[in-house]
């Protein structure tokens, strides 16, 4: 029996937090930026004033809302006279006469234009399209002449709504303007998604990149690791996974020398003594050519694609652990260790996207947000709108920079993994997350914070740990160190 306690309550405690060196988290997707919150205020700065450029053109893509076009079809109307406005119904896609036909008349509008020549709709059902040719076909909405009589925004929300997002304006001179509600690239054509901040997001699909699904590194085969001795022969079993976790050996076997049989190979010599295109057979298929044993006809798609599919399809841990001994991590090759989709990537504030700023240390974020701020008064920079969202998210993201400074943490990079990190790193980041809760009457207990810190940045710790103690908190370490002991109120010796 446990003996009774020695007392029976206990009042007035104040909650604990402790900051120690052991819960690092594992997690790959957890990052510097991540851990202090730093990367949701990017996020959400780079969703409200970043430039979209079109990942191909690499150029800004541009977009309004249906109250600015209103606004900027306004304006063009009272300076150049008469405007048409037409909505893109198709462009640059065959034609079905009967699909067309049936459009214009469920839109109710009489008059189109087919290719830049207008066309009523009687005129439309004579027309013969031909079927290897594409058209461009636009509705056309109306005139606009006197813009106090004449009801503006009600033609640009028809003209928006059947162009899916789209109209054209026409001037007197023959000048045409197209405007969009959605991202879409003036060279190419090409259309994007609404910057959102789930957008550079890389534990969302919605920004995370297809390729490494936000992880910035891919497993991949590696052909080496399949056959560690080359000096096997096939049939001595060189392809070692087929060894061990292959059910049915037997037929992979059978299926094996059929293939060497027709591409003019030996399963009986070694793999170091067979032609590159045998190897390459081996290793990555036929290119879905069929083969026949007994009454079956079957594919031979080669040792990497069939361990990729098994190891994305299994449901036993253990085989895909065991498929994991074949494989090495790479840089994804799609975003190159970035993370996200390129339409995220094409998301630019000056020069920069947001892996560009992931990837510079404290030290030099910490500069180019102090230019942002900066920059703040100048409008040739920065628009009035885009100064209000810049002032209070990069006060936010500097004051975790500044923390992380004062924690000694200067040289990381916010992209950084936080499972790379040594003990005390990842001890000194949770500890500058906390500075920047503001919490108060907390008991923090910290594990020798100081460890593998140089000397020189001692000092800014013991600054920090005193800031905690002066918000209101009471901070208990567990140190060795002799300027962390001469600083602190109180010395324990247990």
């Amino acid at each position: 029996l446990q003996d009774k306690p020695d007392v029976d309550d206990i009042e007035g405690l104040s909650p604990t937090i402790a900051i120690d060196q052991k819960t690092i988290s594992h997690n790959p997707r957890s990052t510097v930026g991540t851990t202090t919150e730093m990367y949701d205020y990017l996020r959400l700065l780079f969703a409200r004033i970043g430039v979209q450029h079109c990942s191909t053109c690499n150029l800004p893509v541009r977009h309004a809302t249906p109250g600015e076009i209103t606004e900027s079809i306004r304006t063009i109307a009272r300076d150049n006279g008469t405007i048409s406005i037409l909505s893109p119904l198709l462009k640059n896609k065959s034609v079905k006469h009967k699909t067309l036909l049936a459009e214009l008349e469920h839109t109710g509008y009489n008059r189109v234009r087919i290719n830049g020549v207008e066309q009523s709709i009687h005129e439309i059902k004579s027309l013969k399209f031909d079927s290897s040719k594409t058209y461009d076909v636009d509705i056309i909405i109306g005139n606009i002449s006197d813009t106090k009589k004449q009801d503006v925004q009600s033609m640009v929300e028809k003209a928006l709504d059947y162009g899916n997002g789209s109209l054209i304006t026409i001037s007197e001179d023959g000048g045409e303007q197209v405007h969009n509600t959605k991202p879409e690239c003036g060279t190419c054509g090409q259309s994007f998604e609404h910057v959102e901040p789930r957008s550079f997001s890389f534990n969302s699909p919605h920004g995370a990149c297809t390729r490494c699904t936000g992880l910035g590194i891919t497993l991949d085969v590696d052909p080496e690791l399949v056959i560690p001795n080359p000096r096997l022969t096939l049939a001595e079993g060189a392809i070692q996974p087929w060894t061990r976790i292959v059910g049915n050996q037997g037929k992979y076997q059978e299926l094996l020398n059929i293939v060497a049989h027709e591409h003019g190979f030996s399963v009986d010599v070694a793999i170091n003594n067979l032609s590159k295109k045998a190897i390459d057979i081996i290793f990555y298929g036929t290119d879905g050519q069929q083969y026949t044993i007994g009454n079956k006809k079957m594919h031979y798609e080669g040792v990497v694609p069939n361990l990729v599919q098994r190891h994305a399809e299994t449901d036993s841990e253990y085989v895909r652990k065991e498929i994991e001994t074949y494989m090495r991590e790479r840089i994804c090759p799609m975003c190159n260790g970035k993370r996200l989709k390129e339409s995220s990537l094409a998301v630019k504030i000056g020069s920069w996207n947001i892996a560009d700023i992931g990837e510079m240390t404290v030290e030099e974020a910490i500069d180019v947000f102090n230019t942002f701020t900066k920059c703040k008064k100048d409008d040739t920079t920065f628009t009035k709108i885009e100064t209000a969202v810049i002032s209070p998210l990069s006060k936010e993201i500097l004051k975790r920079l500044t923390n992380l400074m004062d924690v000694g943490l200067y040289y990381l990079s916010l992209d950084r993994s936080v499972h790379t990190l040594s003990g005390g790193e990842a001890q000194r980041v949770r500890l500058s997350s906390q500075l920047s809760t503001g919490l108060t009457g907390v008991i923090y207990i910290l594990d020798e914070p100081s460890i593998g810190l140089h000397a020189k940045d001692n000092n800014t710790l013991i600054a920090t740990l005193k800031k905690l103690r002066d918000l209101g908190n009471t901070v208990i370490v567990v140190e060795h160190d002799q300027a962390m002991m001469e600083a602190a109120d109180f010395i324990v010796d247990v």
